[in-house]
């Protein structure tokens, strides 16, 4: 007999995607609190309607899921913006992840959560630190009034931090977690060979793509190129040994940024009759696709992002275990207090520095108080916390810690960002990720 059940999730998840969007838009509240109670609920009292054990499955879910996160959040950074605010997003997608899974790190001198070894420590840290973009963008996605400077800010951060934090926990904290020592030196090169390979090839999967979309012409046929790009981009990169998501974003930023110089050129009515090399080289005369379907192929790749960040969810209300998270009640929020404590001095230094040093404009008061409670975590903490090695005593600490931070930032910081915009900076809605 025919089992149903992948159409039984497909329709579960859509449901709860459109179910909850409804219901906060009635309600005015993030839609992912919604999602998250509803992925719960769901899953441990309706059990029919996850017929698919996702956990069995997760290494496939992961593949599925990873490209269609960030995909959208790339397609949405422009090259001009990037070079604009280029150091104070090095700073911190970079600068400020590599000081807090640093300094988080050093708790481990204060012998805070027993038997863990510094390995650990860098690891836990760095899985804590990676924060999720469509958490992010549900909280804030509703509310304008918030500075051109700061919404490439957000954005910049969600993605850049997500491969720094990717990087040191694979390059870095599992290996020496796993064997329990580390040759920093050689530790320091090989995430400099990752950091700088991945850009390389995403630099050139970026500009084939590019010239590759100047063979279409209509916008479905164009987002199913930048779907394959990103899939395209994070295998060769993980086959490769490299990091996967980093290769991603620079490969569609890249596709972005040429087609971005386009239709600049188109808009500005450019009619010079002598062209320079680069722009006989990419075939300056044909367009990869317009303004408009590129904003057309950006709405869609938010919504697939959506629907394979609930997928996650889905795996995340699997280990969710009530008992569990009272048993470690105290870990939890200690984590959870010293991510926020490293997060908020991080984004202080960065927010005040501005006018001390050239290169990085300062955000203010509110803009600390934005970027600070911005840092909400999610789908790439659970990946994370999965991808350790079942023979680790602590893994199940792990976890359950991980999922608790998670759950807390995502509430927490949630509620605070949904409480300052509702009751103490009333906007006129509109959505903050658009120019």
């Amino acid at each position: 007999m025919h089992s149903f059940a992948p159409e039984i999730i497909l329709i579960t998840i859509l449901s709860l995607v459109v179910f909850s969007d409804a219901i906060a838009k009635k309600l005015k509240i993030p839609s992912v609190f919604l999602l998250l109670i509803g992925s719960y609920t769901i899953y441990t009292y309706v059990p029919m309607a996850v017929p698919i054990d996702l956990k069995h499955y997760f290494d496939t879910i992961i593949l599925f899921c990873i490209p269609l996160i960030f995909m959208g959040d790339a397609l949405h950074l422009h090259f001009s913006d990037i070079k604009k605010y280029g150091w104070d997003i090095f700073y911190l997608a970079v600068v400020a992840v590599s000081l807090s899974i640093t300094v988080g790190a050093s708790m481990y001198f204060l012998d805070i959560f027993e038997g863990l070894t510094l390995g650990a420590y860098v690891s836990l840290f760095a899985i804590n630190m990676a924060t999720d973009a469509v958490s992010v963008q549900s909280i804030l996605s509703r509310f304008k009034g918030i500075s051109h400077h700061l919404k490439v800010l957000i954005e910049g951060e969600s993605l850049g931090n997500d491969a720094t934090a990717v990087i040191a926990f694979f390059f870095i904290g599992l290996p020496w977690m796993m064997t329990g020592e580390i040759d920093a030196g050689h530790a320091a090169l090989d995430a400099l060979r990752v950091f700088v390979v991945s850009i390389g090839i995403g630099l050139v999967i970026g500009f084939v793509f590019y010239m590759l979309m100047k063979l279409f012409s209509d916008r479905r046929s164009e987002f199913f190129a930048f779907v394959i790009e990103a899939y395209l981009a994070y295998v060769l990169a993980e086959e490769m040994h490299v990091s996967g998501i980093l290769t991603l974003i620079v490969a569609i930023i890249t596709t972005k940024a040429w087609i971005d110089a386009d239709n600049k050129i188109l808009e500005e009515g450019d009619a010079r009759k002598s062209k320079s090399f680069i722009q006989k080289l990419r075939f300056d005369g044909i367009k990869a696709t317009t303004t408009q379907r590129l904003e057309y192929i950006y709405e869609m790749s938010k919504e697939f992002g959506y629907i394979a960040a609930v997928m996650i969810f889905f795996v995340l209300a699997e280990m969710v275990s009530l008992e569990k998270l009272l048993a470690y009640k105290t870990e939890i929020l200690i984590m959870f207090g010293i991510t926020t404590l490293i997060r908020a001095i991080s984004m202080a230094k960065f927010a005040f520095i501005g006018d001390k040093v050239k290169h990085i404009a300062p955000v203010g008061a509110e803009g600390w108080f934005i970027l600070t409670f911005s840092g909400m975590k999610g789908a790439l903490s659970i990946i994370l916390v999965h991808m350790i090695p079942a023979s680790f005593e602590h893994k199940e600490f792990f976890e359950i810690v991980t999922t608790g931070v998670v759950m807390m930032s995502i509430f927490v910081y949630g509620t605070t960002l949904w409480t300052y915009f509702t009751f103490f900076k009333k906007e006129e809605e509109k959505s903050i990720f658009k120019k």
